[in-house]
């Protein structure tokens, strides 16, 4: 599938670029804009908290138009770690969804990896992978340095 992106290209220069409008989009419900952001590959994959592994871009549009058809998703990403090697490179992102329910406004978290891909279009999304998180997620484990300074 071809979609014109000369008009976001420029916007999508770094992974940054392009991880900072894909959270704008689902800040706004900008159904344009988060598909802009996506490789035009065949194989992109997302997968949503509990959900199923979705391929291509008409599946990935529709579950982000049903999501989308419930408003805006309120999705603030926090404790960006990043790996770059090449034409790609992998987020590993913490995400404080704010949501509304009988109780008044509460607050969830989510552990994603976000993978991206250097095109000739400019940085592309190719992999958004979403698990459900805790408040015990904030803290980071991580192995402790192997030489000492």
């Amino acid at each position: 599938m071809h979609r014109p992106k000369a008009q976001t290209a420029a916007l999508l220069a770094s992974p940054e670029d392009t991880e900072q409008q894909f959270y704008e989009a689902l800040q706004h419900a900008d159904m344009q804009r988060l598909i802009e952001v996506w490789a035009d590959e065949e194989d992109i994959c997302c997968v949503h908290p509990g959900g199923p592994r979705l391929i291509g871009l008409a599946a990935i549009r529709a579950s982000f138009e049903t999501l989308f058809a419930q408003g805006a998703l309120n999705v603030h990403p926090e404790r960006v770690r990043k790996l770059r090697s090449g034409d790609s490179a992998i987020h590993q992102v913490l995400e404080r969804v704010q949501v509304g329910g009988a109780d008044g406004r509460q607050q969830a978290w989510v552990v994603v990896t976000n993978v991206y891909l250097k095109t000739a279009q400019g940085w592309r999304l190719v992999v958004h992978h979403a698990s459900p998180g805790s408040a015990q997620d904030l803290p980071d484990v991580a192995d402790e340095p192997a030489t000492l300074h």
